[in-house]
């Protein structure tokens, strides 16, 4: 990590790319409008294949510098701080390096509220802290699946694809119980999102939840978890 770049060098990059017509499009795309989920937050209009490159540029930036990003109210901002934590975690566990690690999922877990929008929880909790919990205590997913809030309870499903792609399932299938009457539809499209990943990997897993679940999940939920299942199965579900 250096201490030679900091945060406004990145931002002042992230501006010069931003395009007004594209940060109006996102604007609508991540529902900031009022009473909207995503209400209040600022967009410049960078794409995010240009954030990841903006991100792989700045890769060794200090900790203290990526909370500046994190913390930042412009969206690209915080996309682009957490693609160089999840850059830094990957560095870290490619050699060996338990206690960077740990130290980088300490500061995900305390900058959780900056972490406010289904594309930002998306694109770390899998690759940082469900990676982290393959092989230790998963606590906290249960006390996030708990939480007011959505964001949070977001990160307790989403990070167990790191379990799912392991071939490990129960969290997936325990967390999706207890998010069964969650309220949101953004809960109800992750955790049908989940549940298909379960079932591409292991039908039965999948058939064995939904003849529980089915008739008691969201619809949305529901469409999601069984998306790859051939029709007449699908239309079975569906009409339960």
């Amino acid at each position: 990590m250096s201490n030679d770049i900091t945060a406004a060098q990145v931002e002042k990059e992230l501006r010069k790319l931003g395009k007004p017509a594209k940060a109006k499009v996102l604007s609508g795309f991540f529902k900031t409008g009022k009473g909207e989920y995503g209400e209040g937050d600022k967009f410049l209009g960078v794409t995010v294949p240009i954030q990841r490159n903006v991100a792989k540029k700045y890769s060794e930036l200090d900790l203290n510098e990526i909370a500046k990003l994190i913390q930042n109210p412009v969206h690209e901002c915080r996309l682009t701080g957490l693609e160089i934590l999840v850059m830094q975690y990957e560095k870290a566990k490619k050699c060996g390096n338990i206690t960077l690690q740990e130290k980088i999922i300490a500061f995900y877990l305390k900058n959780t509220k900056y972490i406010n929008n289904w594309d930002l929880v998306d694109a770390t909790a899998p690759y940082m802290l469900g990676d982290w919990l393959l092989n230790n205590d998963r606590d906290i997913l249960y006390m996030f699946v708990k939480s007011k809030k959505l964001w949070e309870r977001r990160i307790s499903i989403i990070s167990t694809y790191a379990f799912i792609r392991a071939g490990d399932f129960k969290d997936t299938i325990k967390i999706s119980e207890l998010l069964l009457k969650d309220s949101h539809d953004l809960m109800h499209k992750a955790v049908g999102w989940m549940l298909r990943e379960v079932g591409k990997r292991d039908e039965l897993v999948l058939m064995r939840f939904l003849n529980t679940h089915a008739h008691m999940m969201p619809r949305t939920a529901l469409r999601y978890a069984i998306e790859k299942f051939p029709e007449s199965r699908r239309k079975a579900y569906l009409n339960r």
